[in-house]
């Protein structure tokens, strides 16, 4: 399969259903619908709005790349900043797109897009943010390279990818790998082929250090704090103690399957 194929893949998969949908069964687009949504997602992933800070962006410049069914998006826009969002499906923008019709609200700019050529000038923005988005990309450094290009000198790009050096990431392996009975599989070829859409990466702090050095930008932060996912929230009380203890040996900062990378760049 080359990249092209892979993307289209990418793309009919989370246009079927945008991320954090399927958490509700109200009828699609109403406000209860999007009420449920949003609830789901801060239940579980609080850590989004102390990485974030939406509230710090008011009247700044803001472009989400990969905004799924438009939850983060939306506190961009209450917060007062002038957001611009992106993603790769219709479906998500029209998501989006309803939600702030609820919300009687305005965003300076919806489209679909590719977060590989983003559709924008170059340091056209106060900050870029992305949240579990490029690590889906066939490309993941061409969209860093894209992120880097549209923010402007001394602005700042926050960004999410999946850490393979997680709790979560080694969870996925006993059930794809050891327990099918298929313990040589690779962590790297689970999560391409096992988790969510086709193709997906994670990656180990070295290797988005590495990344991160072919551009003129400074690393602010760089953590991977242990999340509901990687503490088997959904689990009994005894997976939810073992994996605590895992936590507490391995390191509450370092193996989080969200791995948590502030940026800003450099200044001429």
């Amino acid at each position: 399969m080359n990249q092209d194929q892979l993307k289209a893949a990418v793309q009919a998969y989370w246009n079927k259903e945008s991320c954090g949908t399927s958490v509700t069964q109200q009828s699609k687009f109403s406000k209860i619908y999007f009420d449920e949504i949003e609830t789901y997602r801060y239940e579980i992933e609080p850590e989004i709005f102390s990485f974030a800070q939406f509230t710090r962006y008011y009247g700044k410049r803001v472009l989400e790349v990969g905004i799924g069914a438009g939850t983060d998006f939306i506190q961009w826009v209450r917060s007062g900043a002038q957001a611009y969002g992106v993603d790769l499906t219709p479906e998500s923008i029209e998501h989006t797109r309803q939600r702030l019709m609820i919300e009687q609200l305005h965003a300076f700019d919806l489209q679909v897009a590719d977060a590989e050529q983003l559709p924008y000038p170059d340091n056209s923005f106060d900050l870029v943010y992305s949240w579990g988005v490029i690590h889906h990309s066939p490309n993941t450094e061409q969209c860093l390279r894209e992120l880097v290009r549209v923010v402007r000198p001394g602005g700042t790009i926050k960004i999410m990818v999946y850490n393979r050096r997680s709790l979560f990431a080694f969870y996925r392996y006993v059930l794809c790998g050891l327990l099918k009975g298929k313990p040589l599989r690779s962590f790297k070829n689970i999560l391409f082929y096992d988790q969510e859409s086709l193709g997906t990466k994670a990656y180990t702090m070295k290797e988005v250090r590495t990344m991160i050095k072919q551009h003129a930008v400074t690393i602010k932060s760089l953590t991977a704090p242990v999340t509901y996912h990687d503490l088997l929230g959904y689990k009994s009380r005894i997976f939810r103690g073992l994996a605590s203890f895992a936590a507490s040996i391995f390191g509450w900062q370092r193996v989080g399957w969200f791995m948590l990378i502030e940026l800003k760049k450099n200044k001429d």
